[in-house]
């Protein structure tokens, strides 16, 4: 079974160890998103265990669409079949409920969607979700949600996290059944549960209340950074997160920016994800401890520095801004590969520096220099 250990506090943050069945996972962490097995922009594994990523994680339904779970199964599970040996976090396909929302009907037994790809019709529900992901056989899967949007009105909404928590019910039944059975490739699969009810305070401390009576692996704050303000969710975590279980880890879903992070680390959150660092990669974005570059920019043209001074990344180790900007304009997808090993590993490293941070009770100034440096920007004047 897993263990959480909670290390280290420094005001609402936590600095934990989170033991599992694929290797131990230092908190606070950023997931590094790999949605169809695989960082978009070329990055192998081998790159994300030189970036220091401690878990990838992948996406149930997307997998479940291609190649396909029973394949994955039949070839091992997603470790097996990505050559990853640390922890795993499988997304339930619940985000793809409304992300989809042209494409799917929403039923008490589950959700009907027609697949993005080909356009053929897919039944999930709790039960699927959790089937798929036990093929996949990842070290932690996310309990199957519905995501309501944060301007959806307070009835829906309500209606929908009562149907969330019936549908958690379902879920753990089914991984208990699945764990115990027999051709299960990893028996100690985790189960976290989300907390749903928009941006409506006491629908979610309800929630929270209700499913942090079901003994879960772990809990996440879900439908959040679809719409809302950052205020809005700052306001929400600091209402919800006191009603989760200290002892169990807190995982903020989809965020965030590098300042969504520290400010929710400062909160009590455990775990993150966002596609931020490789989306905006691909667009030509780097972030640095003084901001986001936009390397499209002709200002950099001639600029033989590295991304950022100090960083140890594959792109800054031997590239300047210069020649990393006539890639990303000849269309040549080195100079993609490269900003999103910058950009995953920035992330990663301010992950460690803040674990730093709260270990030696500096979690404070450290947020606030980091945040500030941030507002400064790449200033022309410093070229």
């Amino acid at each position: 079974m897993a263990e959480y250990k909670i290390i280290k506090k420094d005001g609402g943050a936590k600095r934990a160890d989170f033991h599992t069945v694929h290797g131990l996972i230092k908190t606070p962490v950023f997931m590094n998103v790999g949605t169809a097995a695989a960082i978009k922009g070329a990055v192998s594994t081998e790159d994300l265990e030189e970036i220091g990523t401690q878990v990838e994680l992948s996406n149930t339904y997307h997998l479940h669409v291609r190649p396909g779970d029973e394949l994955i199964r039949a070839l091992g599970g997603l470790h097996q079949f990505m050559g990853w040996d640390r922890p795993i976090l499988t997304d339930s396909g619940g985000f793809q409920v409304f992300s989809l929302a042209g494409l799917r009907k929403i039923k008490e037994e589950g959700v009907y969607f027609q697949s993005h790809v080909d356009g053929r019709k897919i039944f999930m529900g709790p039960e699927e979700s959790m089937r798929i992901q036990s093929n996949l056989a990842s070290t932690i899967a996310m309990a199957f949600d519905e995501c309501p949007s944060s301007v959806a009105d307070r009835k829906y909404v309500q209606d929908s996290v009562d149907r969330t928590a019936r549908w958690l019910l379902r879920c753990k039944e089914e991984m208990a059944r699945l764990n115990a059975s027999e051709g299960t490739i990893n028996k100690d699969q985790l189960l976290f549960g989300i907390n749903q009810g928009a941006v409506y305070e006491d629908i979610r401390i309800s929630h929270a209340k209700q499913i942090t009576e079901m003994e879960l692996d772990g809990y996440a704050v879900g439908g959040l950074a679809v719409g809302e303000t950052h205020e809005e969710m700052y306001r929400v975590l600091e209402a919800v997160v006191p009603h989760l279980p200290e002892n169990k880890p807190t995982y903020l879903m989809g965020v965030g920016t590098p300042e969504n992070i520290l400010e929710a680390v400062g909160r009590g959150v455990d775990f993150f994800d966002c596609v931020y660092p490789s989306r905006n990669g691909r667009h030509g974005h780097a972030y640095t401890s003084r901001g986001k570059l936009n390397l499209f920019n002709r200002k950099y043209e001639k600029d033989a520095r590295p991304i950022e001074e100090g960083c140890v990344c594959a792109a800054c180790r031997r590239y300047g801004r210069a020649y990393i900007r006539h890639l990303l304009k000849a269309k040549e997808m080195l100079g993609m590969r490269l900003l999103v090993l910058h950009n995953l590993s920035f992330y990663n490293t301010m992950m460690a520096e803040i674990r730093s941070a709260i270990e030696e009770g500096r979690f404070q100034s450290y947020k606030e220099e980091k945040l500030y440096g941030m507002k400064q920007g790449d200033r022309d004047e410093d070229l």
